[in-house]
């Protein structure tokens, strides 16, 4: 299955379905591969959203019950469906689903927020309409999060000028998943930035120019790449095409993985793009976006 399409700023979407037929689609890039479920090995102890583990490919892959950590009717035959293998923010999982539908291509313009009444367990970060079905796309970060939160590591240790350098600094955060968001603004802010955060790049765009020329210009945006309505990538292109925001220094922050995501970032105009989640190398990040802005 190839991930790409040449030339096009589409969205590619696989879509699933649960055993209780709930429709769900996942960013295709996010997807290694699609197989049927293997035999489970248990894990004595292992959390309740977990099957069990699989081996693929010569290794072991904790398998996810995404139904189950979902809140959705859970599978009566664990045995059935498929694993769609995904990897991103530097792991990698099998999610168990009850079938695979097709790949669609939508563009980022057409995706919307999850609805105000969907509320804080609703496990999507945006919806869209494909050939009439409206589809969820799931937010595969919350799921990783509830199997695992991060450990609350402190901020990467700084020298006296490194804490000087960031200390004040103002960004902007934008990112459409409210686990990612909350977990990269406390890393932020513990680095001593002045930190606002937003959910999507319209809202970002908006405020970047609201602020520009005053005392409270941002000087830092730190994007995530998939977002409703607007993208990381078409953000980053809309303030490289505003003259009032020459000179902002923009980080993408992806849970995306690969050279084509990294070649799509600094094409767009980015200065730096990054995997989620490390605080080491955020901080690494934002010191070297710190030392840009002084050069």
């Amino acid at each position: 299955m190839s991930a790409h399409h040449s030339g096009s700023q589409s969205l590619q979407l696989l879509l699933f379905r649960l055993s209780s037929g709930r429709l769900l689609g996942i960013n295709l890039l996010k997807v290694q591969e699609i197989i049927p479920c293997p035999t489970l090995t248990q894990l004595p102890g292992a959390h309740r959203n977990v099957s069990g583990v699989a081996q693929s490919r010569g290794t072991s892959l904790v398998v996810i019950d995404l139904s189950r950590a979902i809140g959705d009717r859970v599978p009566q035959d664990l045995r059935s469906g498929c694993l769609i293998i995904t990897e991103l923010s530097r792991s990698k999982q099998g999610l168990h689903v009850q079938s695979v539908e097709k790949i669609v291509y939508c563009d980022p313009r057409e995706v919307r927020p999850p609805p105000a009444g969907s509320g804080p367990r609703a496990y999507i970060t945006g919806v869209t309409e494909i050939a009439g079905a409206l589809v969820q796309i799931l937010d595969i970060e919350r799921i990783l999060h509830e199997l695992e939160p991060p450990s609350a590591a402190a901020a990467p240790p700084l020298d006296a000028q490194e804490g000087e350098l960031l200390q004040g600094r103002r960004a902007l955060l934008v990112d459409d998943s409210t686990v990612a968001l909350h977990q990269t603004l406390n890393a932020l802010r513990a680095l001593g930035l002045d930190c606002q955060p937003l959910r999507n790049g319209k809202e970002a765009l908006d405020e970047l120019l609201r602020r520009a020329g005053t005392p409270q210009a941002i000087e830092i945006l730190v994007s995530d790449i998939e977002m409703p309505e607007m993208d990381g990538y078409e953000l980053t292109r809309a303030v490289r095409n505003s003259p009032s925001l020459k000179g902002l220094y923009v980080l993408l922050h992806t849970s995306l993985d690969s050279t084509m995501n990294t070649d799509q970032a600094r094409l767009a105009g980015a200065d730096d793009v990054l995997t989620k989640f490390s605080s080491q190398e955020l901080g690494k990040a934002l010191l070297r976006a710190a030392r840009s802005l002084d050069s």
